[in-house]
């Protein structure tokens, strides 16, 4: 007999990819979810169960006498799921999300302000709501899911992209190249690092929990991508896959407004996650290296626009305001024709111990 596996929700960004991973090796898989949301992505050997993973009572009418071998818990309300199927599954997966961290959310509680770089596993989690409501949450349920199944798995996932995300980061410059806008703001010329994960590679990630039980008891991981990208080099490869030329102007971060949206923070401060843990555990490596699941991105939301107005803008709150964007580039650049170039009498350099280009030259002319 098949064994059986139940996913709760399933049919999201990551959901769709867990779902094909299970039935690949051989389980009988069931879906909650409300049904609205409906894939023709999801195998046709697939039993849904459309009930409410939000309402409490729904959700324990449709578990009721329910028994399986692996429980995949993505979507409703964790906590409540995570009781009402303690001593009915073999296995319990959980995927929960980064705010859990100090800090991820309210960069301002390191002095200076920061989160380190990178951040394990092991470091602080939320614990005062008056510090991040949402991150007090999250980590309150990561500690429920453990209560009810102490050899759960828990996967702390980034920001999602790819496609069917409901917040997708690269809609800021796909909407800007399909409306052929010439010039983008960025702040800081766009070095923050911000840790994504791709679709394919956080499902991925939770099948290798599936793969490897024992490893995976009682562990939180910490899921992304390998390679962190720039918010300059996500818009260069949104442009390279799109074939358009951006011209990218580099303002201070408290100038640069219309940046918001792709910095999602009052700070542009880098965060960026620890994977080792996930990698030697679970073996886990990118089943789509980063900057090609950018492109990737940026082709399937040029060949699915969103919108203007829909959710998807509202929530990533880009407003789009080009003749605001054109004022601020305009008299940012009158600045900066007004700044004399500066004089130095012996001009600084890179250092010493710099030796690539335009650093300290060869000692000898010919390497021996």
């Amino acid at each position: 007999m098949a064994p059986r596996a139940l996913v709760v929700g399933g049919t999201g960004p990551t959901g769709i990819w867990i779902v094909h991973g299970l039935v690949e090796r051989g389980y009988e898989v069931t879906i909650l979810h409300r049904g609205t949301h409906e894939r023709v992505e999801t195998p046709a050997s697939v039993v849904h169960l459309h009930h409410d993973p939000y309402d409490h009572a729904d959700l324990a009418a449709a578990l009721d006498g329910r028994r399986d071998d692996v429980v995949v818990a993505m979507y409703g309300r964790l906590r409540r799921v995570a009781e009402l199927t303690a001593g009915r599954t073999g296995r319990f997966v959980s995927v929960g999300g980064v705010p859990a961290h100090r800090g991820w959310m309210n960069p301002s509680l390191y002095a200076p302000p920061g989160l380190p770089v990178p951040i394990g596993e092991d470091g602080p989690t939320v614990r005062d709501p008056a510090e991040d409501e949402k991150g007090y949450r999250v980590a309150r349920t990561e500690e429920q899911v453990f209560a009810h199944h102490p050899d759960a798995v828990h996967f702390r996932y980034p920001y999602a992209y790819g496609p069917y995300q409901l917040v997708p980061r690269e809609w800021s410059i796909v909407r800007r190249v399909l409306d052929g806008r010439a010039r983008m703001i960025v702040p800081d010329d766009g070095l923050t690092l911000h840790h994504h994960g791709y679709t394919v590679n956080l499902a991925h990630a939770v099948l290798c929990a599936i793969d490897r039980p024992d490893a995976a008891a009682g562990q939180v991981l910490n899921t992304g991508d390998e390679e962190v990208l720039t918010i300059r080099q996500v818009i260069e490869l949104v442009c390279g896959a799109l074939g358009h030329d951006l011209e990218l102007v580099s303002m201070p971060f408290d100038l640069a407004v219309p940046a918001r949206p792709l910095l999602t923070q009052p700070l542009p401060t880098h965060r960026v996650l620890d994977l080792t843990r996930l990698k030697t555990t679970l073996g886990y490596r990118d089943v789509v290296p980063a900057r090609q699941a950018v492109a990737d991105t940026a082709r399937w939301l040029a060949a699915h626009p969103v919108e203007p107005g829909a959710t998807e803008e509202r929530v990533l709150t880009d407003p789009f305001d080009y003749a605001a964007e054109d004022a601020l580039l305009d008299a940012w650049q009158r600045a900066r024709d007004g700044v004399a170039p500066a004089r130095f009498e012996v001009e600084p350099g890179y250092g010493l111990a710099y030796s690539g280009p335009g650093g300290r030259p060869r000692s000898r002319p010919q390497f021996s």
